[in-house]
């Protein structure tokens, strides 16, 4: 009977000493922060042409969740996959980076 409840408890243990799965991260800008608890960011990256080899600059942009609206236009922040919190927004605002 001890042993038993000794099992659960260690499977239990290691459950939640598991690391979460963490999303992808991103970095970007801040190119607007209007609406509540919401801000957009826009990340650039660089793709190659597949026939012609000439990189370009591509943005999209992210509407990300800024619980505190501490995030102010022309931020550079980094953002961060997460479960979807509204319609449109799938990405949280971990912190500002230089």
């Amino acid at each position: 009977m001890e042993k038993e409840e000794k099992k659960t408890k260690e499977s239990s243990n290691k459950k939640d000493s598991a690391p979460k799965k963490k999303g992808r991260l991103l970095k970007g800008e801040v190119v607007s922060d209007k609406m509540d608890k919401t801000a957009v960011v826009a990340v650039s990256k660089f793709k190659k042409h597949s026939k012609y080899r000439k990189r370009y600059k591509v943005t999209k942009k992210y509407k990300a969740h800024d619980q505190e609206n501490k995030f102010k236009l022309g931020d550079k922040v980094v953002i961060q996959e997460s479960r979807p919190i509204s319609r449109d927004k799938r990405w949280v605002v971990l912190k500002k980076y230089n």
